[in-house]
């Protein structure tokens, strides 16, 4: 039985322990509600949560902790040699015994005892290495013995688990729900132990939230600090040159200059938001203050398709048909605009992002309080002058919140600028050359055939925590910005 199988089973059974506690609810205190502490919902959530939670944690810890255990009981089958050798023969090994346990299953008994005779020596391995290739088991050699009975326990291992699991989880919810079952009575406060776990909950989904926020931003940085050993930061930071070698493990050749990475992400980003922040704004001035009822309700959720649209289709559309057009008008008109350009890019990555500023601006600027525009109608204003002096500054919160998520996404983007924009590291002020950005680099150099600690590669998690560092700066400059005005405003 699989977990999401288990999974479905403890929620139906929670379910069914919520109506029973309701039920019961009553039934102690005769019908006459007012006598409970709690109400019977509370009740029933109560039976529910003590039915489904401690099964639910059995079921998490027991599938985390399953691996490492197994895998700890099969390093006891192998020799020595494996047990005591590196990372990487463990890791080679380890995936030989997987791949043979997964068919052991399949195996009828007189072909499960062939493998048996071959782990003794009876049989030769290559008698079974025959018997898996039948049932789809694909090994690269004939298997050791030793590597047949670490594979024999790990299938014993997993068929127990499998077995044991369910077993455990349902009796665990059993006792639950009976331990429950007998303490609801009037006086018991179901309602404070909901709310608590209810808290504790809420708490433990912000606190791995911040945790896993911490752990990407600490493993980048520290795989920043091990790339600076290798290359100076001042050469990075400062470089103008992207030029990285492959080289030997532990040798950095070449040159790891950001600025024509940054130069060229900012410069992309800058003409997007050119596009999108004048186009979004107005689509969202005239929708929340000129459109019909009937208008915006067709024209927003058929401009908000764009937010729907793959970024491949983008691309594809920037590649194929925007960048040769723009080419093609160039020439009739004698400027030499190439097809993949700064231009192309930014155009088409404005459009994919109006929706970001048009979408919340639009819904932030009719969260505006109706007395506002009634005042500056009755003081004399006319319909732009209220736009002007009354809506905007109060949307400007959600308005600067739109913009900045705008930019975070352009500043993001990888599959347009690849075609749209090329991958050459120009450091350019002409808007129609192409250029590349720092997240087009960071796919280059972790795909291939690198060693992992090599330059080469590090040098991708150097160009993450530099736009992790760019969109924190964008952020504060943006909650500095809004605070500044709501001084002022209020």
């Amino acid at each position: 039985m699989s977990s999401l199988t288990i999974l479905a089973i403890l929620f139906g059974a929670g379910t069914l322990a919520y109506f029973i506690g309701r039920r019961r609810s009553i039934q102690v205190c005769g019908g006459q509600q007012q006598n409970l502490h709690s109400r019977p919902s509370y009740h029933g959530f109560y039976l529910a949560i003590l039915t489904a939670l401690p099964a639910i944690i059995l079921l998490v810890v027991w599938s985390v902790a399953e691996r490492p255990v197994t895998r700890y009981a099969v390093m006891q089958e192998l020799p020595a040699s494996v047990v005591e050798g590196s990372d990487a023969q463990q890791s080679l090994t380890m995936s030989v015994v997987d791949t043979i346990a997964e068919g052991v299953p399949k195996l009828s008994a007189e072909e499960f005892e062939v493998l048996r005779k071959a782990r003794l020596g009876f049989v030769t391995t290559s008698d079974a290495r025959d018997i898996l290739v039948r049932h789809s088991v694909i090994l690269g050699s004939n298997p050791d013995p030793n590597v047949l009975g670490a594979a024999f326990k790990l299938a014993e291992a997993r068929t127990t688990s499998r077995f044991m699991l369910p077993i455990a989880c349902l009796a665990v919810a059993g006792l639950g729900f009976l331990w429950g079952y007998t303490r609801i009575r009037p006086g018991l406060r179901a309602r404070n132990i909901v709310e608590h776990v209810m808290r504790s909950g809420l708490f433990l989904a912000s606190t791995v939230a911040v945790l896993t926020t911490v752990g990407i931003v600490l493993s980048v940085l520290f795989e920043t600090i091990h790339f600076f050993q290798f290359v100076s930061p001042f050469d990075f930071l400062f470089g103008t040159v992207w030029d990285p070698r492959f080289a030997t493990v532990g040798q950095a050749e070449g040159q790891f200059g950001l600025l024509p990475l940054l130069w060229g992400t900012l410069f992309i980003s800058a003409v997007a938001l050119l596009v999108a922040v004048p186009v979004g704004l107005f689509a969202a001035i005239y929708m929340s203050e000129y459109a019909g009822s009937k208008v915006r309700a067709f024209a927003k959720p058929v401009l908000e398709i764009l937010a729907g649209i793959p970024t491949i289709v983008y691309g594809f559309f920037a590649l194929s048909v925007f960048g040769p057009l723009l080419r093609d008008l160039g020439f009739n008109i004698g400027l030499e605009i190439s097809a993949s350009s700064v231009l192309t890019a930014g155009i088409v990555m404005g459009v994919m992002i109006i929706p970001f500023v048009s979408s919340l601006s639009d819904d932030i600027m009719n969260a505006v309080p109706q007395s506002l525009r009634e005042g500056s109608y009755g003081l004399g204003a006319t319909q732009s002058e209220t736009i002007k002096k009354v809506i905007l500054p109060a949307a400007l919160p959600g308005i600067v919140g739109a913009v900045l998520l705008a930019a975070s996404r352009a500043i993001g983007e990888t599959m347009i600028v690849v075609l749209a924009a090329g991958i050459a590291a120009n450091l350019t002020l002409n808007p129609l050359e192409p250029v590349t950005t720092i997240t087009v680099k960071i796919v280059s150099q972790l795909t291939g055939d690198l060693e992992f600690n090599s330059p080469q590669t590090l040098v991708a998690f150097a160009l993450g925590l530099t736009l992790f560092v760019i969109t924190l700066g964008l952020n504060v400059y943006a909650l500095y910005i809004v605070r500044k005005y709501r001084e002022q405003y209020e």
